[in-house]
């Protein structure tokens, strides 16, 4: 019995002792090595797309090296269950697509009180009647209820003309300067010569009528002698 169990001994050491059995070993163990490393990189790389954390790659790293290039599959199998299920890129595409179809759906008009759908351009809701927009009255286009000024025009709804125009810059209305010294003495002139022309055409008619008598006797015409 001890020599069968020399006998495989001396086989077995033979068998390892070969020069191309022992490099079969070493390449065997150089190849399970960088798999262990590249395992651990892998970890490392896939947890930086997974999380915003910067110390969660080098933590799920550390986890597969210490798990020695022997137990190193147990380990990524280990990380496989207790790493984020969704990438970071996912998780912002799924918020893009959640916001475009609230977008999508806070974009369908709908009447606030009978919750109805409704067109943009209408004034009134025809199921429930309530007022959806107005008119602008100065360019006659849709405003909402809510503005406090029309966006088209510039039209001010919640203050009057008259206190928009005060409120412009808060500066008064330009005042029109008055003309200068000679021409104000040359219209005063003018308009003096004016009124004292017409006050001697009225005197010189005024004299005229009180000159003639009112009850002077009328000329007879001249009779044709008879034939």
């Amino acid at each position: 019995m001890d020599q069968i169990f020399g006998e495989i001994g001396k086989a077995l050491a033979g068998f390892f002792g070969s020069p191309i059995v022992q490099l079969a070993i070493q390449a065997i163990v150089i190849y399970l090595i960088i798999l262990w490393l590249a395992g651990a990189y892998w970890a490392f790389r896939d947890m930086q797309q997974r999380t915003e954390n910067p110390i969660l790659p080098y933590v799920a790293a550390s986890f597969i090296i210490i798990f020695t290039p022997i137990f190193f599959p147990l380990a990524i199998f280990v990380y496989k269950i207790i790493r984020p299920h969704e990438k970071i890129g996912e998780v912002y595409e799924r918020n893009l697509a959640e916001e475009a179809l609230l977008a999508e759906v806070e974009s369908i008009k709908s009447c606030p009180t009978c919750a109805r759908r409704v067109n943009e351009e209408w004034i009134i809701c025809p199921t429930c009647r309530t007022r959806l927009n107005r008119v602008c009255p100065n360019c006659s286009r849709l405003v909402g209820l809510d503005w406090s000024l029309c966006a088209w025009c510039g039209k001010d709804f919640e203050r009057p003309a008259a206190a928009l125009a005060a409120s412009s810059g808060g500066r008064p209305a330009p005042i029109t300067p008055l003309p200068a010294g000679d021409d104000a003495s040359r219209i005063a002139r003018a308009a003096e010569s004016d009124t004292e022309r017409r006050t001697g055409t009225d005197r010189a008619l005024s004299r005229g009528r009180s000159s003639t008598p009112r009850n002077a006797p009328r000329p007879s015409p001249d009779v044709l002698p008879e034939g």
